[in-house]
């Protein structure tokens, strides 16, 4: 599980590693100090109140009065771990509290039994094209984790055609299908001014197959941008030409990867800040920057955590993400996550992404 932390440097967003263990002093948390502070960590999580330190003593068991307690979270405050949000109440972690937490946490965190069954029969059951697949993968992964799933899917413009069509509807009438590499299917009709028949058809469909089975999908648009429009042969050949300027605009905007995102509502309910939940609303409902925000997460192709700050928008800067990889094939990668607030139950979202990414990427390679 590869973790992170961005630096601003001349406006940019520059990876680094962070060390577990270190303090904001620049000593190491002894075991004392990192029991307490994963105590608080864990309590703020499952309750969201402060936490106190008669409550660390009864939780925690280290066999030392409060004060004492007291003195350690003083000092942890100082670090940069925790912060007290009224000079009488208790104390809540900061991103660097929360980070020390996650990255203490096992490499390769499970999901319970029942939980992997329902993963794998979701997968076992679920059919359609790859558009349904995704969208039902992020609403299931909402599901499971109670926050807000990212999906996102390939560039189709870098797919190769597995299975181009022509099908015949009526006399001035076409259905033209392409099957994707990707597992995409995309279908467009079109109405042509001159009769046709299915023969006809048939015969500008084995045409239309050999010219683009086998190449990229960007090759229909190239097509279209070299006149192939404007062909002056037989019906046929006209035919094709339509069917491949159909596709090109159908397409629109396909150099932006699809994205799917479910559970924003749910997101929402984790906040009290009616701000706070105003600007996660807005961050999710732009699909460019979501994608460039988890795009922008995920380090090196592994399963990544970003925590508050760590991630650089500003406007989620009390969200946390964790996202991973998942592959189509060889060359092209996906990405799938969640976004939740730095108060997120980091061991159950992290299990859930990696076990639902590594099934959606078994279903995607096995077809």
């Amino acid at each position: 599980m590869k973790k992170q932390t961005i630096d601003d440097r001349q406006g940019g967003r520059v990876p680094r590693e962070c060390d577990s263990e270190e303090s904001g002093a620049g000593g190491r948390l002894d075991d004392r100090k990192a029991t307490i502070l994963r105590s608080v960590v864990a309590e703020y999580i499952d309750t969201a109140q402060p936490i106190g330190s008669s409550h660390v003593v009864r939780s925690a068991g280290l066999g030392v009065s409060p004060a004492t307690v007291r003195n350690e979270m003083a000092i942890l405050e100082d670090e940069g771990y925790l912060a007290q949000p009224h000079t009488s109440a208790g104390r809540v972690p900061t991103d660097k509290g929360y980070r020390f937490f996650v990255d203490g946490l096992p490499e390769r965190a499970e999901l319970s039994g029942a939980q992997k069954e329902e993963v794998r029969g979701f997968f076992a059951r679920t059919h359609g094209e790859l558009e349904q697949l995704l969208t039902e993968t992020s609403r299931m992964l909402s599901t499971l984790t109670r926050y807000a799933a990212v999906v996102v899917g390939p560039n189709h413009e870098s797919a190769t055609i597995r299975s181009a069509q022509l099908v015949y509807l009526g006399s001035r009438s076409v259905l033209a299908v392409l099957v994707l590499s990707d597992g995409a299917v995309e279908k467009y009709s079109l109405e042509v001014d001159e009769d046709l028949t299915g023969p006809l058809v048939e015969a500008a469909s084995q045409g239309f197959a050999a010219r683009f089975v086998g190449h990229r999908r960007s090759r229909i648009d190239r097509a279209h941008e070299s006149g192939m429009e404007g062909t002056s042969g037989d019906v046929t050949e006209r035919l094709i030409a339509a069917a491949a300027a159909a596709m090109d605009f159908s397409i629109g905007d396909a150099d932006q990867e699809p994205i799917f995102v479910r559970g924003a509502s749910q997101m929402a309910e984790a906040f009290d800040a009616i701000e706070t939940v105003r600007s996660v609303l807005s961050i999710l409902e732009q699909q460019i920057m979501v994608v460039n925000l988890v795009r922008g997460v995920l380090d090196r192709d592994e399963l990544t955590v970003a925590i508050g700050h760590e991630h650089g928008v500003v406007p989620l800067a009390e969200c946390a993400i964790v996202v991973s990889p998942y592959r189509f094939n060889a060359d092209e990668v996906g990405v799938i996550g969640v976004l939740g607030p730095t108060r997120m139950h980091y061991a159950q979202a992290i299990a859930t992404v990696a076990a639902v990414g590594q099934e959606l990427e078994m279903r995607l390679v096995e077809g």
